[in-house]
C-alpha cells in the first residue's frame, strides 16, 4: 500500500472526487478512510466553513508488475513448433503480396516455446503504427496462429527494422527524466497508458530508485504508470 494522501471538500464526496481528480485515478484504484467528518461539528464551529477529509491510498498492483517472475513454460514438441512457424511464415507472405505486391525477407527462430521473427526490409515499416500499436496487433494475431496449431500457449515476437530495442531505449530515457521532474517538483506523475511489456519497463528503470517510486493504476488498456516520491 503506498502512503496516504489527504484531500479535503465541503462534503464527503466532494473531498473524494477532489482526491480522485488529483490523483487521475478511478474510485476502484485507491482505499478510502473519512477523517473528519462534515457532521462532527460543534456549536461553536456552526458559522465556520464545512471541511471534510478524506485520506485516499493508491492500491498495490496485485500483479507485482515490477517483481513478477516469469511463469514456468512447457516446452512445445519441435514438429509442432516448426509447423506453427511455416504457417505463421505463410501468413505473413499472403499478407504482403495483398497489401504491397512484393516479397518481403524475414529471419525466423524458433525455440522451446518462441517464435521470433525480424524483418529488416524498409518495406515493412507501415506495420509498425504508433507507438508499435500495430506491430503489437499483428504479433498478436501470429500468437493465435502458432498456439492454435501447437496446442499450446506459443510466444511470438514480432520485431520489425529494431524498432523493440529503439522503444526500450526510448521509454528508459522517459523514465530518467519523469524521476528528475517528480523529484524537482515534489509531485506525482502519471503516464499515459501502457502495454504490460512498456509498463514493465518503466518499473525496471526506476527499481533501484532510492527517491523515486512506481505503481500501475487502472484496468486493461487504460493501465498506466505511476511515478511518486518515496
Amino acid at each position: 500500500m503506498s502512503e496516504g494522501r489527504i484531500f479535503e471538500g465541503r462534503t464527503t464526496n466532494e473531498a473524494i472526487e477532489n482526491g480522485l481528480k488529483e490523483l487521475k485515478v478511478s474510485k476502484n484504484d485507491v482505499e478510502i478512510k473519512v477523517i473528519e467528518n462534515e457532521e462532527k461539528r460543534s456549536f461553536f464551529d456552526i458559522l465556520a466553513p464545512r471541511v471534510v477529509k478524506v485520506e485516499m491510498k493508491l492500491k498495490e498492483n496485485n500483479l507485482k508488475e515490477r517483481t513478477q517472475k516469469p511463469k514456468v513454460e512447457v516446452e512445445i514438441d519441435a514438429k509442432k513448433l516448426e509447423k506453427a512457424q511455416d504457417l505463421i511464415k505463410e501468413f505473413l507472405n499472403k499478407f504482403f503480396e495483398q497489401t504491397i505486391k512484393e516479397k518481403i525477407e524475414m529471419t525466423f527462430k524458433a525455440e522451446k516455446n518462441v517464435i521470433s521473427i525480424d524483418i529488416e526490409d524498409k518495406k515493412a515499416d507501415f506495420l509498425i503504427g504508433y507507438r508499435g500499436e500495430t506491430l503489437n496487433a499483428i504479433q498478436t494475431i501470429l500468437t493465435t496462429i502458432a498456439t492454435k496449431e501447437c496446442d499450446e500457449k506459443v510466444r511470438v515476437e514480432l520485431d520489425i527494422l529494431n524498432y523493440r530495442e529503439k522503444r526500450k531505449k526510448a521509454l528508459e530515457e522517459l523514465a530518467e527524466k519523469i524521476a528528475k521532474s517528480v523529484i524537482r517538483t515534489r509531485k506525482s506523475i502519471t503516464l499515459e497508458p501502457m502495454t504490460p511489456y512498456e509498463r514493465k519497463i518503466i518499473h525496471m528503470k526506476l527499481q533501484d530508485s532510492t527517491k523515486v517510486k512506481t505503481m500501475s493504476i487502472g484496468e486493461g488498456t487504460h493501465r498506466k504508470v505511476v511515478v511518486s516520491l518515496k
